[in-house]
């Protein structure tokens, strides 16, 4: 009697092996929790959300809601004034109530055009615009602006607001 094994028994064993190696990388790979990793980054939707908030803005302006005209602002944005800048959005608030407002009310309707927003990879953007001034027995007043915006947890926010 022969102890070592037979060329057959070597053959099966190791085709046990092989098998039982299987079997173990596909449990190891199907009990492993799913981790989605993607190519691409999430989307921006700069582009469709931050026209709806300036609809917003200049309804609030114009129906003397000086408040929910500036709430799209962060609170530390910036703001470029002849001075210089500005920062924060109670002071935003202000300066444009002293320059715009008279009694409570704006002293003139504020409408945007020649609106266009570039994306700047997933959480910031760039909008450049027309803001026109009109009515209130005042000659009307119009100048081009660059708003940077981020998206936070509570939605877009203005960032920087450069108007001329």
């Amino acid at each position: 009697m022969s102890l070592r094994p037979s060329r057959s028994n070597l053959i099966s064993g190791r085709l046990v092996r092989v098998a039982l190696s299987a079997a173990l990388l596909t449990t190891a790979f199907a009990c492993r929790p799913s981790v989605r990793v993607s190519a691409t980054p999430a989307a921006n939707d700069a582009e469709t959300a931050i026209p709806v908030i300036m609809n917003a803005m200049a309804d609030a302006w114009n129906n003397a809601d000086l408040a929910a005209h500036i709430r799209p602002y962060a609170d530390s944005a910036t703001f470029m004034t002849g001075n210089g800048p500005l920062r924060g959005r109670e002071r935003v608030g202000e300066s444009l109530a002293r320059s715009f407002w008279r009694d409570g009310k704006p002293k003139q309707r504020l409408a945007f055009d020649r609106i266009a927003i570039r994306p700047l990879g997933t959480s910031h953007a760039l909008q450049t615009g027309h803001f026109v001034l009109t009515g209130g027995g005042e000659a009307d007043k119009s100048g081009w602006f660059s708003l940077t915006w981020e998206r936070t947890a509570s939605g877009w926010r203005i960032v920087h607001d450069h108007s001329g």
